[in-house]
C-alpha cells in the first residue's frame, strides 16, 4: 500500500534504523522510544492489524514475527534481563499505524498493568 508509512519502510522508500531485515519482516528502532529499547517488528506484506491474522497463514505470520522479535531480543542484550512484545489492535487498543507490528520493549523494568 503506497500510502502505509510502514510498507514505504519494508520497501526501503523510507529511512529507518534496521536491526533485521528478512524477506518477509523488517524490525527497526522506534521514532518514539517508550523504553530504553524499542524496536518494531512488522511483515513485508501489508496486514492492517492482528485481526487480519487469522487461520494457518496467519499463525505462521504472527509466529514468525515473534520468533524475529526474539531473536532480536536476544543480540541487543534484552535476554536473559526480560523484555515485552506487544501489538495493539484498533483505535482502543492504541493502534496508531494500520500495519500489523510487534513493538519489542527493554532496557528498563516494565511495570504491569501496562497502562
Amino acid at each position: 500500500m503506497a500510502e502505509c508509512i510502514f510498507c514505504r519502510i519494508a520497501a526501503g522508500d523510507i529511512p529507518a534504523q534496521i536491526v533485521r531485515r528478512t524477506p518477509d519482516v523488517v524490525a527497526f528502532r522506534d521514532l518514539n522510544p517508550q523504553a530504553p529499547i524499542h524496536v518494531l517488528v512488522i511483515p513485508v506484506q501489508h496486514h492492517a492489524a492482528a485481526r487480519d491474522a487469522r487461520g494457518p497463514e496467519g499463525e505462521q505470520l504472527l509466529g514468525r514475527l515473534v520468533s524475529v522479535a526474539a531473536e532480536v531480543a536476544s543480540e541487543l542484550g534484552l535476554d536473559p534481563p526480560g523484555y515485552r512484545i506487544v501489538t495493539n489492535t484498533g483505535r482502543d487498543g492504541g493502534q496508531s499505524v494500520e500495519h500489523l507490528h510487534l513493538h519489542l520493549l527493554g532496557g528498563r523494568a516494565l511495570g504491569w498493568p501496562p497502562g
